[in-house]
């Protein structure tokens, strides 16, 4: 039995692969799905089947394309109701692949289809289990991203099943089995996930605070859900994408990867009231960028920052890019939903340049200048509030990147400011944002808390220094 892990860009998904005796079976797979039968065809086995363990709210599977492609059966989990061929799995369902055999779990909880599959190899041994959002590595699903789509199914009833579903479904299973679960650190589906991405369960019945023995459910309910942040506004778009059927990437990419000159570029921009996405990296934008843009970098959290800051999935976007990178970002974009691109800037700024159109710039200083300047102005730190917390410039007013658009009105407009986070990404981000509507008055800091330490500017510490970035 061949079982491999395949991740992708920093939302940090694992799709599964399973092979034997010439059959194979993908695990919540990411919607390119060439790879996939490129994998299967240089083992000499057909994908039988895809089992979905949810309906994901983070990114776009490629259940469907795959199915298509294939022939493959799509399985999902009691309770699920999609819009397209599928097989609903009973409890303790089982499939055959080669020689494997893989039953279905029902564990609701994370959403109320949320189901687990158990592999058993060849020789009859139980060998893991793919948990998809159900369980993580240090963490489990967060229990708040139905309500958007059924009002009664709240969090606190989430919770419940969850609870239930651990204990009566997962615990008792043998101490030795490998957990394979969907995401690890970054993901916004959990809280606290490791950035290990198996272990067995053994292990986490002894490190995992959800998995407590003498874990009351009151205790459960109240941990679980304590510091949960809102989810990201698209969430419930991918969702119903993955529940409604999508168009084809192939499709999108036909549409989208399309060169545009300058003049084009411009008109399509203006007739639409598409946003301008430039992705090179933050210190390209600082130098010059076009007028309005928004900046989001392709090397940082790229697919989590686009869903989180633009939030509707059919906002039209023209790209800016680095040279070779157009299908690199559509299909990036398209991973989480964002399907409408219209074309990207053929020959990048210079073409915008040479037609005779204007760049804007960002105001951006070292650490060392910082130092010499902030001690009379305005600081603003673009962190999440658990890193302001671990450690912060003095007087400096935290306004997370997440809530800028909500806490737009506490961003200083009538005098300049200093704005950084962590490194340097997400304060560009920040600023392209507020620049785009009309603010004009901030001041980038180069490298954020990460150059800021090096200087002598005082710092207010409550714990040990976060290593987020």
């Amino acid at each position: 039995m061949k079982i491999e892990q395949i991740y992708t860009g920093c939302i940090a998904h694992a799709a599964y692969y399973i092979e034997s005796n010439g059959e194979a079976a993908i695990f919540d797979p990411l919607r390119e799905v060439q790879p996939y039968i490129d994998k299967a065809t240089k083992d000499g086995s057909k994908i039988n089947y895809i089992f979905e363990t949810h309906f994901h709210a983070d990114f776009v599977s490629g259940h469907i394309d795959l199915s298509q492609k294939t022939g493959a059966k799509i399985v999902y989990g009691p309770t699920a109701k999609p819009n397209f061929d599928a097989i609903i799995a009973t409890d303790g369902q089982e499939f055959k692949v080669g020689g494997v055999t893989i039953k279905a779990i029902h564990t609701p909880g994370h959403t109320l289809e949320s189901t687990c599959y158990l592999v058993t190899d060849e020789s009859g041994k139980q060998h893991g289990i793919i948990t998809g959002d159900t369980l993580f590595i240090g963490d489990v699903g967060r229990p708040d991203l139905a309500q958007e789509l059924v009002e009664d199914l709240t969090q606190e009833v989430l919770a419940n099943h969850l609870y239930d579903s651990l204990r009566n479904k997962i615990m008792p299973l043998s101490d030795d089995l490998i957990v394979y679960p969907n995401h690890g650190a970054g993901s916004a589906c959990g809280k606290n996930m490791s950035k290990e991405t198996t272990d067995t369960l053994g292990n986490q019945k002894k490190v995992n605070y959800a998995l407590r023995a003498d874990m009351t459910r009151e205790e459960f309910i109240a941990e679980l859900l304590d510091g949960l942040t809102p989810p990201p506004a698209y969430f419930p778009q991918n969702v119903m994408m993955n529940i409604q059927g999508y168009e084809s990437l192939e499709n999108i990419m036909n549409k989208a990867n399309k060169a545009l000159l300058a003049e084009e570029f411009e008109t399509i921009a203006n007739q639409t009231d598409a946003l301008v996405l430039d992705v090179r990296h933050e210190n390209d934008f600082v130098k010059e960028h076009i007028p309005g843009s928004i900046f989001i970098g392709l090397h940082g959290q790229f697919a989590p920052w686009v869903g989180a800051l633009i939030r509707d999935t059919k906002q039209p976007i023209l790209l800016i890019t680095p040279d070779g990178m157009e299908k690199e970002t559509i299909t990036r974009l398209s991973r989480v939903g964002f399907d409408n691109t219209l074309g990207y800037l053929k020959g990048g700024l210079n073409t915008w340049k040479i037609a005779g159109f204007e760049t804007d710039t960002i105001d951006s200083i070292s650490p060392e200048e910082f130092a010499s300047k902030y001690e009379k102005s305005i600081v603003v730190d673009a962190r999440k509030p658990s890193e302001y917390n671990a450690e912060h410039v003095e007087k400096a007013i935290n306004i997370p990147l997440d809530y800028v658009n909500e806490q737009l009105a506490e961003v200083p407009k009538e005098e300049p400011f200093f704005l950084h986070c962590a490194g340097g990404y997400r304060s560009v981000i920040m600023s392209s944002i507020l620049k785009s509507r009309g603010y004009h008055n901030m001041i980038n800091v180069e490298k954020g808390m990460a150059g800021i330490r090096n200087t002598n500017v005082p710092l207010t510490t409550f714990v040990c220094p976060s290593t987020l970035k």
